[in-house]
């Protein structure tokens, strides 16, 4: 019984009937997001997701213009809209390894967050569909983007529903 809800979650996600959940500001807004948008959330790698993935977003220098510096959050969610994690900025980007929760940006540019694949807790997560939200304060819609998690509990065979 494990197994078949096991592979009905893989292709459900494969036919990707999952889709993030609606927030209110999405049921307001009927029209698309501009191309041309001050901050760009980018797909994360690896995506299917095992213990460890980089989110790399990226701060346009429009932002900056009337301001010193520009408040982040970015935070995974679970279907239900839970917080699960918030990742924390990668070395290698002049900071310490600090959450991105409300974290100040100086300088535009690419930065790159990274996710260990656990919750707040310390605990790695089920697998599953979890959502990661870019929100720049003072823009008015966050974006959002799908990440998929396998956690391999036994070695992977050929066919996986065996």
């Amino acid at each position: 019984m494990g197994r078949t809800r096991s592979v009905l979650l893989i292709l459900m996600l494969l036919a990707g009937s999952l889709s993030p959940p609606v927030t209110a500001q999405e049921l307001r807004s009927s029209r698309p997001a501009a191309r041309g948008q001050a901050f760009q959330l980018e797909p994360n790698y690896p995506n299917p997701v095992s213990s460890e993935t980089y989110i790399p977003f990226t701060l346009d220098s429009t932002l900056f213009q009337n301001r010193d510096s520009v408040v982040v959050s970015l935070r995974i969610y679970n279907y239900l809209r839970q917080v699960v994690a918030i990742p924390l900025i990668a070395e290698g980007t002049g900071r310490s390894r600090a959450e991105i929760f409300n974290l100040a940006f100086t300088e535009p540019g690419r930065k790159i967050a990274y996710w260990d694949g656990r919750s707040q807790a310390g605990q790695p997560v089920p697998s599953g569909v979890y959502y990661c939200q870019l929100e720049v304060r003072g823009e008015l819609e966050p974006q959002t983007r799908k990440i998929i998690v396998l956690n391999p509990r036994r070695r992977p065979t050929i066919i996986p529903w065996l």
